[in-house]
């Protein structure tokens, strides 16, 4: 039993099935491993009065969140390299906020998505993420790295949509209020449209998981050369999938749009974008382009960003401006797996 593979109620299940054991060890373990961190969990009192259990027990469960091999820092950014049992490694960046930590995690080891302005694309697929690898990003920066972390967003290495089920189990545990207890209005699923994944989502009891869509262009022609993804799943599906959604009563999407010199950052562009939100309830984050190794493109200067921004404002978008951060440790938008 990994123990960063399952929820309480999947613990207790499992220590009474194998143990006849129930809630009051189950407790035990969960509270010394995600509120605490502690990995000589059996040094606590509920075990050392139960000897010969505990030492059956031992047997039984692990906790292997990964091994933190590299950080990175730009001011109060941290990006940290994991290397994982199979000697593949995986980047995540915990995001300074204004009250709290954010950590962005991954999925998957390399993508197969291949968008152009991304570095994880052009390292290709490796494999997919168990559910202890997402969970132990979590672990590590928390009880390794000591940050204080409240939000999480699946923005790193990978489509999340892509590894759906390890991805939705590692979600139910980062919210298990007796463990990592994040709300699941702090948690964000950034997808570059996989339909099938959206309508997956839809169909189960998540209320309050935001949902967040990499569009970048407005237009197939454009998407499509820099998402591949929209050869298959163009903007109008991706957009009656997004209708159908059960958003919450003032719930909302959240857009994506890197900002690409001389490709989408036109008055035009600005304006098809918007047609494209309505009636769609969205808050767009409008991203500078980072540097990515073989994309020979630019992000606009701040007075043009400011000037798309303008635009989408004036059409009635609610617009936010992310800055460039971490770019020199290689820990913005688009540039992770440089490292690995």
């Amino acid at each position: 039993m990994e123990i960063l593979d399952l929820t309480l109620d999947q613990l207790t299940c499992r220590l009474k099935q194998t143990f006849g054991k129930g809630q009051f060890h189950a407790s035990a373990l969960y509270r010394e491993t995600f509120k605490f961190g502690n990995k000589e969990f059996f040094e606590a009192k509920e075990f050392t009065s139960s000897p010969a259990f505990t030492g059956q027990l031992k047997n039984k469960i692990t906790l292997i969140p990964g091994q933190i091999v590299e950080t990175f820092k730009e001011n109060n950014l941290t990006k940290f390299i994991t290397k994982l049992s199979d000697g593949q490694k995986i980047e995540s960046v915990i995001i300074p906020m204004t009250n709290h930590q954010t950590l962005c995690v991954s999925s998957q080891v390399g993508c197969k998505m291949g968008c152009r302005f991304c570095e994880t694309g052009r390292m290709g697929f490796k494999r997919n993420l168990k559910t202890f690898e997402i969970t132990g990003q979590l672990f590590n920066a928390r009880f390794t790295l000591k940050e204080k972390i409240k939000n999480i967003v699946f923005m790193g290495m990978g489509e999340p949509f892509d590894n759906f089920d390890p991805v939705i189990q590692a979600i139910r545990i980062m919210n298990e209020q007796k463990g990592f207890d994040i709300a699941l209005s702090h948690i964000t699923v950034s997808t570059s449209g996989l339909i099938n994944g959206i309508e997956k989502l839809a169909d189960l009891d998540m209320q309050g998981l935001r949902l967040a869509i990499s569009i970048n262009a407005a237009d197939d022609k454009t998407r499509s050369w820099l998402m591949p993804v929209n050869k298959t799943i163009p903007l109008i599906s991706l957009k009656k999938a997004l209708q159908s959604f059960p958003l919450t009563k003032r719930g909302c999407f959240l857009f994506e749009y890197i900002l690409i010199k001389g490709l989408n950052d036109s008055q035009k562009d600005a304006i098809r974008l918007a047609d494209y939100i309505k009636p769609l309830p969205v808050r767009l984050n409008l991203i500078p382009c980072n540097p990515v190794n073989g994309f020979n493109y630019e992000s606009p200067c701040d007075a043009d960003m400011h000037k798309f921004a303008q635009t989408l404002t004036n059409k009635g978008i609610f617009v936010i401006k992310r800055w460039t951060r971490g770019q020199s440790v290689a820990a913005g938008c688009g540039q992770l797996g440089q490292k690995c």
